[in-house]
């Protein structure tokens, strides 16, 4: 659906985004890892972490956006009202792995500060213009998670 047809400034339906998201992350399963690293000619990562309510390991693929030793995770959810679920899963579980193109890096997430995201959102914005747009769709504080390597 275009985005004229849905209105300006509506993201697309959730059940969509969940649908794409189990096809990627399927994509990459049965490849061995081979697809699914890059999208739309945009770089990709697989973020492996914990269930907030269930406590059972998920996978989810985001873009990859490098960040010093680590890479930042934008919960935009193209610009949904709401944030994504794995924000909680995040908050509750920090200690995360990053895997792209099969290297699996471990990493702690943590939310960015108000202040810090005046310095973040240029670089996110410079990784994948369309956040701008994103941010524009909807009046929640768009969550970004700086993640590092743990100490």
């Amino acid at each position: 659906m275009s985005e004229r047809a849905r209105g300006p400034g509506r993201p697309p339906p959730r059940w969509l985004l969940k649908t794409l998201t189990r096809i990627h992350l399927l994509a990459n399963r049965l490849s061995g890892g081979r697809l699914g690293n890059d999208l739309g000619g945009l770089p990709m990562c697989f973020v492996e972490m914990t269930g907030a309510r269930s406590g059972r390991p998920l996978s989810v693929p985001l873009l990859h956006i490098p960040y010093g030793e680590g890479v930042l995770l934008v919960a935009t959810q193209g610009g949904a009202p709401t944030d994504p679920v794995w924000t909680h899963n995040l908050r509750k579980h920090p200690d995360i792995a990053v895997v792209r193109s099969g290297e699996r890096r471990a990493l702690r997430a943590r939310a960015a500060s108000r202040d810090e995201k005046r310095e973040l959102w240029p670089i996110c914005e410079a990784a994948y213009p369309t956040f701008a747009q994103y941010r524009r769709r909807t009046t929640r504080d768009i969550p970004i998670f700086v993640c590092e390597p743990a100490s």
